[in-house]
């Protein structure tokens, strides 16, 4: 049998170091590209020629342009250099048809300084929205007086559909990319992901392709949002530039592609926002880390779960086991879910810790040696017996619980009230949960005292599942890096410190 778990254990991690080293060659193929290395089947670079660019950034209504017609200059940049950055904040007038719940798109323009982009034959151009749909935030009170966390909303800021259904949101930025290197392609090997932005024209014997412009929707963020309102008539738009590699444009097409792909799948906007966050907010060197933390975090968790279920699957008797403790768990864990469904956290954090929730539901049946009785539609539990050892067991937990109970209600009660006074909240449901969360996460360490209380009395650790605890140590310290990274409540952020 422990021949069987050793290979099993073996099987998973052999898998696990299958995936790193596949990720990471998949990784190299998309920052590298192989240059060409003859002469006849080249494609040279435009910008080799050194020519004299403008770039326009234009606002419509219209998802595709057909000529100058129905659109507004917001940004002309004249002698456009492709090697400088920059960051411009203009003022955008806001279309009637946009500010009744309706869509604004940009047209962003790179070609010849002194021809108008519709006329250029070696222009290129991209259109990005400007605006999306959003269901708006409820708004926070105070659950005694009704005051609302703004003090003052004028009416006409309000958007006119219901909170339940998705309005039209601003994004404030716009960030633009030029490929900078003067390299040259394969034509016959050309990447797919770059090969979309690509123009390419003829001069003389030789193919150019031309300036390979690329639009970053990973900077835009769901935090910078601002809901449209009827009495708008104009927003802010800062239109900022940088150069870019061409690896780093490669990488760039590919995690859009990927968050794009998370949309399709059913992802809500905050939740693709999450992933993007990782990438943005987060160097390039320290996210290559970051992804080998996650991939050890992955199979401690697997491990974890696989040696706890193994643990208590075998586990006949609670002797030396603090049943109030399991109990507790499992009310730390549920709460924490529903806080982190009320605060609406990113998946990469829900989906984690509503599987350690069943787990610790499925481990306070198998404590209470609690069984499922059908007697019609009715359900009745039954609970089995204790031995001697489980009684003595038992007492110590109640000595311990007891004492710990005089220190924590009071403290949880009075956080619960000072919290509904002076802290604004959606709904009495989401005072309750986070009143919950605030006294799990605060004093849950202290919760720990019965299990400690309860190896004191009886001399002993053997009963622990001390494979679990392992890879549960391990990860704490992964979470502490996760904490930085994603987005998520700034208690359970702490609380990963505290562990």
């Amino acid at each position: 049998m422990w021949i069987g778990r050793s290979s099993f254990t073996s099987l998973v991690v052999g898998v696990f170091v299958v995936y790193v080293v596949h990720t990471c060659w998949v990784m190299y193929g998309i920052v590298y590209t192989r240059p060409c290395s003859g002469d006849g089947n080249c494609i040279q670079p435009y910008l080799a020629r050194r020519p004299k660019l403008q770039l326009s950034v234009y606002t419509t209504t219209r998802s595709s342009l057909g000529a100058e017609n129905h659109v507004d200059l917001v940004l002309n940049v004249e002698d456009f250099d492709v090697e400088s950055k920059f960051e411009r904040t203009v003022n955008v007038s806001v279309p009637k048809k946009t500010r009744n719940n309706g869509t604004l798109y940009a047209y962003v323009f790179l070609h010849h300084a002194g021809v108008l982009p519709w006329r250029d034959g070696k222009q290129v151009h991209l259109v990005s929205p400007l605006t999306t749909y959003m269901v708006p935030k409820p708004e926070e009170v105070n659950l005694l007086t009704g005051e609302s966390a703004t003090q003052q909303v004028e009416a006409e800021k309000r958007p006119s559909n219901a909170l339940d259904e998705p309005v039209s949101h601003w994004r404030p930025r716009l960030t633009l990319n030029v490929m900078v290197d003067d390299f040259v392609f394969d034509g016959a090997a050309l990447p797919a992901d770059v090969h979309r932005y690509m123009k390419m024209v003829q001069l003389g014997k030789t193919v150019h392709y031309l300036p390979i412009l690329f639009i970053d929707q990973l900077s835009n963020r769901v935090k910078d949002l601002m809901v449209i309102n009827r009495s708008t008539a104009e927003l802010p738009l800062t239109v900022s530039y940088d150069k870019i590699s061409l690896g780093r444009l490669r990488f760039w097409i590919h995690m859009q592609d990927a968050v794009y792909s998370l949309q399709q799948l059913g992802f809500s906007e905050k939740d693709a926002d999450e992933v993007k966050g990782i990438f943005v907010d987060t160097n390039l060197y320290f996210l290559a880390l970051t992804f080998f933390v996650a991939a050890f975090h992955l199979l401690f968790d697997f491990l974890a779960f696989k040696n706890d279920i193994s643990f208590w699957k075998k586990k006949k008797t609670m002797i030396g086991m603090s049943t109030k403790a399991v109990l507790w768990r499992c009310f730390s864990t549920v709460v924490i879910f529903l806080f982190l469904l009320d605060e609406q956290t990113s998946l990469l954090v829900l989906v984690p810790a509503g599987i350690g929730a069943a787990i610790e539901l499925w481990k306070v049946k198998k404590a209470l040696k609690m069984s499922v009785v059908w007697r019609g539609l009715r359900p009745a539990f039954q609970f089995g017996s204790s031995s001697e050892s489980e009684r003595k067991t038992e007492e110590y937990d109640t000595q311990a619980m007891t004492l710990l109970s005089y220190l924590l209600y009071p403290l949880c009660v009075g956080g619960a009230v000072y919290s509904l006074l002076n802290v604004k909240y959606k709904s009495w449901y989401s005072w309750l949960i986070n009143s919950f969360v605030n006294g799990v996460y605060a004093f849950g360490f202290l919760f720990m005292l019965p299990q400690l209380f309860v190896n004191y009395k009886m001399k002993s650790v053997a009963h622990l599942p001390w494979k679990a605890f392992t890879y549960k140590a391990f990860n704490t310290f992964i979470d502490d890096v996760f904490a930085f990274i994603i987005t998520m409540p700034t208690s359970h952020r702490l609380a990963c410190f505290r562990a």
